[in-house]
């Protein structure tokens, strides 16, 4: 398998993480998104989007966005089964994991903050607002669903689920980014505890071949 992804995009991360978890081989096709190579003619055949990560499987088949990307390795490769087969389970981890995904992640990614710099004339320190603004509506509702859950070291239950892989990728972007995170408590830890799991060290961004040198 191969996978084109950009070490520092957190929908690459994630995909990343499951990669990992589930312990399957890939080669790394680095895809410098800041240098906009997302958007190059030969890309676009993998992936019509234009965004990363694309995961080409063993049969030579393309497969765009990361949820999706997930969903495949899932049902091809069960162990461990990152999406619970218990209704009620899988309903608190999708909740979770697209909480993060389709509310806190599309409105701050890269492309959307470069639209508000460079067509919208925005201020570095008006970006970072923004960017602030979101994780703080986001992240809240989020702590409140781990409440919910009772989670303890994983978002839901004891063992690690999609809503893992995607909240580590969004909670290290902030982290990035500078927000106050302090009245997370809940997400804090879950991050904590994944941190020093093999999988999740394996998918950092600063641990992919195409890492770029702050």
């Amino acid at each position: 398998m191969k996978l084109f992804s950009f070490f520092n995009s957190s929908a690459s991360y994630r995909v990343r993480i499951a990669l990992a978890l589930k312990g399957i081989d890939y080669q790394t096709e680095g895809v410098n998104i800041r240098a906009g190579e997302q958007y190059h003619a030969e890309y676009l055949q993998h992936n019509p989007v234009g965004v990363v990560p694309t995961l080409i499987d063993d049969s030579g088949d393309s497969i765009g966005q990361s949820l999706a990307i997930i969903d495949y390795l899932d049902r091809r490769f069960p162990a461990p089964l990152l999406l619970p087969q218990e209704a009620n389970l899988r309903a608190q981890v999708l909740e979770i994991a697209l909480a993060i995904a389709c509310d806190i992640h599309p409105v701050n990614n890269m492309r959307i903050l470069r639209y508000l710099t460079d067509e919208l004339q925005v201020s570095e320190s008006q970006k970072k607002s923004w960017y602030a603004h979101w994780i703080k509506v986001g992240l809240s509702a989020v702590e409140r669903l781990l409440e919910q859950s009772n989670s303890g070291n994983y978002c839901v239950g004891e063992q690690v689920t999609l809503a893992d892989c995607c909240l580590i990728p969004q909670w290290a972007n902030a982290l990035r980014m500078g927000c106050d995170l302090s009245d997370y408590p809940r997400c804090q830890r879950i991050y904590q505890h994944c941190n020093t799991l093999p999988a999740f060290i394996a998918a950092a961004p600063e641990n992919q071949p195409d890492v770029i040198p702050a």
